[in-house]
């Protein structure tokens, strides 16, 4: 069913059929009847004509008056009989008829009350949409030419009557891309339906220095017979509603890109990628030096001698031309107090300035001829500088430009400037604050990390640490070099769960345990079983401090960051010691990858061993394994972050790692291996940290090793310092051979005192002259200070003073006691 609304609004006007037309004489009586009179009244003529139009009059209504009062354009009200009896309301005119018989006569036309005010509503609104109305309106035949024009649109487009009726689109409105129009018309003629909403952009005469933006619906015209004879153009400027829309599109775009890392270089870049070309042509953000460096930016009113650097640009044009300065490059701005800038600085406001036409350009340019030069060769004409504040200080200012577009910029646009650099500084606060405290973690877990590994003979090790490249921070891997008794070393490699300040400090605790534990000369395995005690108390003892230095929920029911030895929970290490006498690499691991090694005309593999559970979660033993090693054999420590990865498995990683140690790597220096081994297998920004450690093992040869099994007896320590005497004299340390018999008397007797036989006593030649004596007994010997009267007790006193450094270490059954000197003599 069809809507009935508007119907006979204001196209179906009276006629005949529809309106009641009387004749009447001059005494009142009817002579004329029309087919509408019947219609209305329901009599027919015969019935009628002849007796008094009174009769037709409702009693108690208005009239019958005379006809001549309702001679008014208006007409006049009148309530009619029907022939049921029924009223009817109408509106009556009256004028003068002469039939031709020379008698006067009048021509009544009545019409119902309700059908006039309709028409006067549909003239009215015809009268409002010609003159009133604030859509533009135009209508086309069926030949596309112009049949009418509102005043909206004549104000709209500048264009009077006489210049557009009879005209076409494409002949009237050259300003505007009108082809689209054209054939929106052609498809509502031909087809009959309604094109709604169709979004048009052009400029017009009115304004020709704006971009407009109309919504054009196009529908059809028909006739009585239901014909679409044209069509009418509906036209509304929705520029500001255009505008709003983009900007609140734009406000979007930069809540999602705007802050996607915490590089602050990134977060600079993001916030003028949003901006172009969608407001500005170019736009560049600059920020003051210290930020870079993650300091505290000014609080109040910026220096006019502040340095700032360029932190992003971008423009619509490839290669950004309009820039003055590169990324990270020092870009000076103009500092006259009446600059944008400086405003801009000084006040903490945005400044938005025009240049209207080719005129001079402002006087502030004349202390920054680069900036001014640049303005003119590129047509720039409008530009906006926004201070990016967060948090009460200024980080440094955003500049946005137009050249190409040739509409300035608005106060709209300034304010949708100042919300993104809003946004965007609160992300470049949270960067600068990432960077400085990234920088501080960084700074301490590097002072935490061996700072150049020690020199000995046992390998040649160079190390590299990759800090992750990613929001998460620095994390807790690391590695050492750690020199033991009878010229072996330890190698380590590390990595502590999570990252940040506590992992660091976490990583830089079980660093200190585990050389601690080193010096006892532990074994790998029973090493890291140490480790792994000492990280199960302290996670206990952390648990049973309650939940504010844990990692539970406080008082508030909120999760905690975790204390720092929650962090050691779940480390891995992997302890390693190779000994160049034996030529034997020993090593145990938690949880660690297994190490690789190169041997000379061989393949890179992987040492097969028992991987124990990361420290603290117990249940299983550490298992040591032990491989003899050629000489100037390559060893690869490291971390997961080095094989492992979002792209691949840790399986991949190890065979890409395979594959890159076979590659040439034997021939290269280890500098050149770990450079290799990074390229290969990291080719951007790390998203774990990365320790990695390699070592060339150094064998020691024969001759620079003497030992001598004697038994437990006491005459074998003359034996044992002509022995001494004469090696060392082999050796040519003929110096060192007095102190060196009073240590190995002293050794000598407390194992024939203390031990059974045999016993072994070793010398060794290395940076240092290392004496070694080893017995079965278990008691370990203690320095210390005999009495006056005490007739024992100050051999290792005597060692002591004579060495440079002595110890204990054990090995099964066995238990020795070793002692060095330095090669130049004995200590003084």
């Amino acid at each position: 069913m069809g809507d009935t609304t508007f119907r006979g609004w204001p196209h179906h006007l009276p006629d005949p059929v529809s309106e009641a037309a009387l004749v009447v004489d001059e005494r009142g009586i009817l002579t004329g009847w029309s087919l509408g009179a019947r219609n209305l009244l329901g009599y027919r003529a015969e019935e009628v004509v002849g007796r008094p139009v009174a009769e037709l009059f409702a009693p108690g209504g208005p009239g019958p008056p005379r006809a001549d009062a309702y001679t008014a354009a208006q007409g006049g009200p009148a309530v009619l009989r029907h022939r049921d009896g029924g009223e009817i309301r109408t509106v009556l005119w009256a004028q003068p008829w002469s039939p031709g018989d020379g008698r006067p006569h009048w021509l009544l036309q009545a019409t119902r009350e309700m059908s006039v005010r309709r028409q006067d509503i549909g003239r009215a609104l015809l009268d409002g949409l010609g003159l009133a109305s604030p859509v533009a309106l135009s209508v086309y035949d069926d030949q596309y030419r112009c049949l009418m024009q509102n005043a909206a649109l004549r104000r709209l487009s500048g264009i009077p009557d006489e210049e557009r009726l009879g005209l076409t689109l494409s002949e009237t409105a050259s300003q505007v891309d009108t082809s689209g129009m054209e054939a929106t018309q052609h498809q509502v003629l031909r087809q009959g339906v309604a094109v709604a909403d169709v979004e048009v952009q052009g400029r017009v005469p009115s304004d020709p220095g704006r971009e407009h933006v109309w919504s054009n619906s196009v529908f059809p015209l028909k006739n009585r017979l239901g014909e679409v004879f044209a069509v009418c153009h509906a036209v509304l400027d929705i520029t500001e509603r255009h505008r709003a829309r983009e900007r609140l599109a734009v406000l979007n775009d930069a809540s999602a890109r705007i802050g996607s890392t915490l590089d602050l270089l990134h977060t600079a870049q993001e916030l003028a990628d949003v901006a172009v070309p969608r407001l500005a042509d170019f736009a560049c953000v600059d920020l003051i030096d210290s930020v870079f460096e993650g300091e505290e930016p000014p609080t109040g009113a910026v220096a006019r001698e502040t340095v700032f650097r360029r932190a992003a640009h971008q423009s619509i044009m490839p290669g950004t031309p309009e820039a003055v300065a590169d990324v990270e490059d020092v870009d000076v701005h103009a500092s006259a107090p009446d600059s944008p800038f400086a405003r801009a600085l000084a006040t903490g406001t945005s400044v938005l300035e025009s240049v209207n036409g080719p005129g001079p350009l402002p006087g502030w340019l004349a202390d920054d001829p680069k900036r001014a030069e640049g303005i003119k060769r590129w047509g720039i004409h409008s530009w906006m500088v926004v201070p990016v504040r967060a948090r009460g200080s200024t980080l440094g200012v955003a500049v946005f430009l137009r050249r190409e577009r040739t509409d300035p910029f608005e106060q709209d646009d300034l304010l949708l400037a100042d919300e993104i650099v809003a946004r965007a500084a609160v992300c470049v606060d949270n960067a600068r604050r990432y960077t400085r405290e990234r920088g501080t973690a960084l700074a301490l877990q590097r002072s935490l990390l061996p700072q150049r590994l020690p020199v000995q003979a046992a390998v040649e090790a160079r190390s590299r640490y990759l800090p992750a490249g990613s929001r998460l921070g620095v994390g807790g891997d690391w590695f050492d070099v750690i020199p033991l008794s009878g010229a072996r070393v330890a190698l380590v490699v590390g990595d502590v769960v999570g990252h940040g300040m506590k992992a660091a400090v976490t990583m830089g605790r079980l660093r200190t345990a585990v050389r601690t534990l080193a010096d006892l000369d532990l074994p790998p395995d029973e090493l890291l079983a140490h480790v792994d005690d000492q990280v199960r108390r302290l996670v206990d003892e952390q648990a049973a401090e309650g939940p504010e230095s844990g990692d539970a929920t406080g008082a508030t029911g909120a999760a905690s960051e975790p204390a720092i030895d929650a962090y050691a929970f779940g480390a891995t290490c992997v302890y390693a010691v190779y000994d160049p006498i034996t030529r034997h690499l020993t090593f145990a691991r938690a949880g660690h990858p297994p190490p690789a090694v190169l041997t000379p005309g061989g393949r890179a593999e992987f040492l097969d061993s028992a991987n124990g559970p990361p420290l603290g979660v117990g249940g299983l033993p550490f298992e040591a394994t032990e491989a003899e090693l050629p000489d100037n054999s390559l060893l690869v420590f490291y971390t997961d972050g080095l094989v492992e990865s979002r792209d691949h498995d840790i399986d991949a990683g190890l065979d890409r790692l395979r594959r890159a140690l076979d590659d040439g790597c034997r021939d290269l220096s280890l500098d050149a291996v770990c450079d290799t081994a990074v390229s290969r297998l990291i080719p951007g920004h790390p998203s774990d940290d990365v320790a990695l450690l390699v070592a060339r093992t150094r064998a020691l040869s024969d001759d620079r090793c003497a030992a001598w099994d004697l038994p437990a007896e006491p005459e074998i320590v003359a034996r044992a310092r002509d022995h001494v005497a004469r090696q060392l004299a082999r050796w040519q340390l003929g110096h060192l051979v007095a102190t060196t018999q009073v240590v190995v008397t002293e050794l000598l007797t407390n194992a024939i005192v203390h031990a059974r036989s045999p016993i072994q006593l070793r010398l060794v030649r290395n940076q240092s002259l290392i004496c070694e004596v080893s017995d079965s007994s278990a008691a370990a010997p203690h320095l210390r200070r005999a009495g006056r009267m005490d007739e024992g007790g100050r051999g290792l006193f005597l060692i002591a003073q004579l060495t440079q450094r002595w110890g204990t270490r054990y090995s099964g059954d066995r238990k020795t006691i070793w002692a060095e000197q330095p090669l130049n003599g004995p200590r003084r």
